[in-house]
């Protein structure tokens, strides 16, 4: 039995992989030297030739990170090499606990060293070439080791309970993770911008003034109690622009990027925010975590059923089954109803994005909105003509042209 989930593994890696690289091929070549008619007012044509070399550059790099990463999962298969790092910790180790943390903290301590040189290429030469990159090197290593520690005191802290749980409850202990990750991610959704945002950036109050004003009244005509409005110092990493709701209640609050203050007028990222304000008031946070949850739960209730099975993990060269080995298969063989689900929550997420445009609308904002989502597209060099496969798969916004689209849709039923 272990002989055939052993090759279901392999395929399913295969197949991934395969389909992943023909999905990154039709992206590529929808690409075109001439400037598409329809763009014409958004990009110039240097614009748009730097855009369109961005994203071969990219595609370029994420082949060779990904046939790396794909390279190093089929060598681990292919000699045991999870099942070796399991017998080899057992001769030291007996903790259930300490058994899993120290495998996945070998792994991903492993995983961290072969993937950081790339990471450092793709800010310090491809961001750079570019003109986003403001990443100094101190800040490169401080966000680095910064991201270490907090994986391994929060991931590492989760994990521990979980693998604790589990060897106090065994079969039902899918239902009490539910309750530890549900708990987690309402924590962090209040409190992530308070509490780990300042680890890395650096966010103020918005001040008192024209900006500040238009943003008030917005919320007060749109029935919106705002109070926290804040700017975040995105330009110490990048010239990159974004903003972002998060939150709940008396803790929900609006950040802005100061690079994308300084592109656009008071009109323009009103609307942007109308836009969040729309995600917010159209429930999308709210239904948005109910269906990760309910994701969750499935994911959690079918592992439980075969966590405890030794054939996984003899699949994996294991000669013992363990919450920790079998969770390594579990993920594999999970991926092909992880990808449907997720499929099906970019599509829901693009729904969303569409209703939060028509929300901005509603207000008389369409123009004001399809200024900004231009202007950032133009600053981010984003591409403008992704293939249809490639966007349905892989997009949870919808390209710009659509989302144009519709707001002009929206102008003309008004």
């Amino acid at each position: 039995m272990h002989n055939s989930i052993y090759y279901i593994i392999l395929v399913i890696i295969v197949l991934d992989f395969i389909f992943e690289r023909y999905l990154d091929y039709l992206n590529s070549k929808s690409l075109s030297a001439e400037l598409p008619g329809e763009l014409v007012g958004i990009y110039d044509k240097e614009q748009y030739a730097r855009s369109q070399e961005y994203e071969k550059v990219k595609s370029r790099f994420a082949l060779v990170t990904s046939a790396l990463s794909f390279t190093v999962i089929i060598l681990m298969f292919a000699f045991g090499g999870f099942g070796w790092l399991d017998s080899f910790l057992r001769q030291w180790i007996t903790s259930p606990v300490w058994l899993a943390l120290l495998f996945f903290g070998i792994i991903g301590l492993a995983s961290d060293i072969l993937t950081l040189p790339f990471g450092w290429y793709s800010t310090f030469v491809i961001e750079e070439r570019f003109g986003f990159n403001k990443t100094t090197v101190k800040t490169f290593i401080l966000d680095h080791v910064k991201s270490l520690l907090l994986a391994a005191i929060i991931g590492g802290g989760l994990l521990a309970l979980v693998v604790w749980i589990y060897e106090q409850t065994q079969g039902m202990f899918w239902i009490y993770t539910l309750i530890v990750i549900t708990t987690f991610s309402l924590f962090m959704t209040m409190f992530y911008s308070s509490l780990i945002v300042p680890l890395f950036n650096k966010q103020k109050p918005l001040q008192d003034g024209e900006l500040r004003d238009a943003i008030q009244r917005f919320s007060e005509r749109a029935g919106f109690k705002l109070n926290n409005i804040f700017v975040i110092d995105g330009s110490k990493r990048s010239t990159k622009a974004n903003a972002y709701f998060t939150g709940f209640g008396a803790k929900k609050r609006i950040v802005l990027y100061d690079t994308l203050m300084g592109e656009m007028e008071t009109k323009e990222i009103v609307a942007v925010l109308a836009h969040e304000i729309g995600h917010y008031k159209k429930k999308h946070i709210v239904s948005g975590l109910v269906l990760s949850l309910l994701n969750t739960a499935v994911m959690l209730y079918i592992f439980s059923l075969v966590v405890g099975r030794p054939e996984p993990a003899f699949a994996l060269g294991a000669h013992v089954a363990s919450f920790h080995v079998g969770l390594v298969a579990f993920g594999i063989l999970y991926t092909p109803l992880s990808f449907l689900i997720g499929m099906g929550m970019n599509v829901f997420s693009r729904k969303n994005e569409y209703q939060a445009d028509s929300f901005a609308a509603g207000y008389g904002l369409a123009e004001a909105l399809g200024n900004s989502l231009k202007k950032l597209s133009v600053k981010n060099l984003s591409n403008l003509t992704p293939h249809k496969a490639y966007v349905f798969f892989h997009y949870s916004h919808p390209p710009l042209l659509a989302r144009l689209k519709n707001l002009k849709a929206n102008n003309a039923n008004k």
